[in-house]
């Protein structure tokens, strides 16, 4: 990344991760959230459910909890199958030079529908030394709030009673200037960028006219370029320059307005002197140079969310990808779901997160830095995709499920004495 995102504010960021009831959630915690996460694991273990999360919460505040609710099935889709009680979310996050701040949601259902049981926001203020309270707390669409920028425990508490119990009180009272810290959160989470790219989307031929940024699916490619090359030249330079470098023969990409001002993407490949349309560029060339416009941002999401980015990309390409999404976590808190063990070579242990099913069918998470061995093989100079391969895990390998990671370790142990034996006999 060039040294202007290196100057860059740090962002707020995500540390803690709890979901209760949710699909196959029923009780999952990340703690230690680094600003690069990626999750990994089997079909079904649950990574796209975590995904699924953070956007029903961003819909929560975009659409409403109704729609949002609806979407998805509302609770006999939504609840862990088997359990009762509310949907939970709950995540901390840090603001700079504040304190952690808790975000604890819990959703129910009754005849009338969906509605906000419990809601609250809490910190510990004075240095960190005083006990931890709300200074935001709601139930059932009354409760109270400290206003003011750095709420006291001793402060006055404003009462409030919303509408309806359908509505957030973080995002109803976060539209107010006189509760900052309120309004702070609410930002941070209409703020989430969840991409669902897909190529052939990017192929289309827009309405003219700059867009600051690229849509869920990417189909505002175009404008986006625009956008880049009539602002901020320079990014647009540093994106089209990263993408010759990872694709032969690339020479320009460039949007051209047409008479009945749609805009049109053109790429220009070595040695021919004619631009094609984007339509017949490969997969693989649109899909990279949607990831780095998005990487790229000026002004970019305070949090980036990215399923399967090894689509339609070469193996080869894919832990400069991860470096790139590093790079960019600089400014940007970024979530990615993967199978690729080439995208994991360029990660570090600290940012995987490995999913899987437990005994009763629900999902598990093991921090890659917290497996027995995993940091002494990367401090050796093993790759971490390859370890993932190997089998050095212990979980979420889908030909060998097992829920408990002592057991996994003890087979893999048990196979590797095996084959140890078996080169130790004499034809």
């Amino acid at each position: 990344m060039n040294e202007e995102l290196s100057e860059v504010i740090s962002p707020p960021r995500i540390e803690f991760l709890r979901v209760q009831n949710y699909r196959a959630l029923a009780d999952l915690k990340l703690e230690r959230i680094t600003p690069l996460t990626v999750f990994v694991g089997p079909n079904g273990s649950g990574k796209s459910t975590i995904f699924d999360v953070f956007a029903f919460l961003s819909e929560c505040f975009s659409v409403g909890l109704r729609k949002a609710w609806d979407k998805r099935g509302r609770f006999k889709e939504l609840r862990s199958r088997g359990k009762e009680g509310p949907i939970t979310v709950e995540i901390k996050y840090k603001e700079p030079d504040l304190p952690i701040i808790t975000y604890h949601l819990e959703i129910s259902e009754d005849t009338k529908g969906p509605f906000v049981s419990r809601e609250w926001l809490r910190w510990t203020r004075k240095g960190g030394a005083g006990r931890p309270f709300n200074f935001l707390d709601f139930k059932e669409g009354s409760g109270s709030v400290i206003s003011g920028d750095r709420p006291e425990e001793k402060d006055k508490r404003i009462p409030e009673v919303l509408e309806s119990r359908e509505l957030l009180a973080v995002n109803t009272l976060g539209q107010f200037a006189k509760h900052p810290r309120v309004s702070a959160l609410r930002r941070f989470i209409t703020d989430w960028y969840l991409s669902y790219l897909s190529a052939d989307n990017t192929r289309g031929i827009p309405e003219a006219g700059p867009q600051e940024r690229l849509s869920a699916n990417g189909d505002n490619l175009p404008n986006v370029i625009q956008y880049l090359k009539e602002q901020h030249a320079d990014r647009l330079e540093t994106v089209l320059n990263t993408l010759a470098r990872r694709v032969p023969r690339l020479e320009k990409v460039d949007a051209d307005i047409m008479q009945d001002g749609r805009l049109l993407l053109q790429i220009k490949d070595a040695p021919f002197e004619r631009p094609v349309m984007a339509k017949f560029a490969s997969d693989g060339t649109l899909k990279m140079l949607a990831y780095l416009v998005v990487l790229h941002d000026p002004s970019p999401p305070q949090l980036v969310g990215i399923e399967e980015p090894e689509n339609q990309l070469h193996p080869r390409l894919l832990p400069e990808l991860a470096e790139e999404c590093r790079g960019a976590s600089a400014q940007t808190q970024l979530m990615i779901t993967t199978h690729s063990p080439y995208f994991v070579n360029g990660l570090k242990p600290q940012e995987t997160w490995i999913l899987h099913r437990d005994a009763q069918g629900y999902t598990r998470a093991e921090q890659a830095s917290r497996i027995r061995g995993i940091n002494d093989f990367i401090d050796q100079g093993a790759q971490l995709g390859s370890l993932w391969m190997e089998g050095h895990f212990g979980v979420g390998d889908p030909l060998e499920p097992d829920t408990r990671v002592g057991d996994a370790r003890r087979k893999r142990g048990t196979r590797k004495q095996r084959t140890k034996s078996r080169k130790g006999r004499k034809p």
